[in-house]
């Protein structure tokens, strides 16, 4: 598992204090908010410090030790912000997309294999895997009642899937 993720990157300047708008890849901009530091690089040896961040429409505003310019803040445009996972709580039942993609889909009670998740998206009520077996995609909702387990070091997902969940067309794609 890579230690630093992407949590946002840099979109534009704010003001005329050096605060940058920042495009967070998080499901609450408040998460993003609670970093003290955050980094340039996936190796985290680029730090940059918070002095503060806020959620504002659809972005987060945030304040970096040492920029205090419009101009020194337009340089860190396009710039992506990684975090240290270490320093992030999640919830129990919540991980990190990053951790999911590549992951087994199992039948939990027989243990065929559907595939492996290749996406997450979120559309409200639940996130929707996207499962890949070669040429095949379906698409999966992680809803508590299909997911019996999440197993990130064991590599796989344990499911109990409705009949039909994971039936595709017929070989030549026409459906059935």
């Amino acid at each position: 598992m890579k230690k630093f993720l992407e949590i946002a990157k840099i979109v534009a300047v704010q003001g005329i204090k050096g605060e940058v708008r920042a495009q967070y890849w998080c499901d609450d901009p408040e998460f993003l908010c609670e970093f003290d530091t955050l980094y340039f690089d996936k190796e985290g040896k680029n730090p940059a410090e918070i002095e503060y961040a806020r959620p504002h429409k659809n972005v987060v505003v945030m304040k970096l030790k040492g920029v205090d310019t419009p101009e020194q803040a337009q340089t860190l445009r396009n710039r992506v912000l990684f975090m240290d996972r270490d320093e992030a709580e999640l919830p129990e039942g919540c991980y990190f997309i990053q951790d999911l993609i590549g992951l087994d889909v199992v039948d939990a009670d027989s243990g065929k294999v559907y595939g492996k998740i290749s996406d997450v998206s979120s559309y409200g009520a639940s996130d929707i895997y996207t499962v890949k077996n070669g040429s095949e995609e379906f698409l999966f909702p992680a809803a508590p009642e299909f997911i019996e387990k999440t197993d990130i070091e064991g590599g796989k997902l344990l499911v109990r899937p409705i009949a039909g969940m994971f039936d595709g067309g017929s070989e030549n794609g026409d459906e059935e």
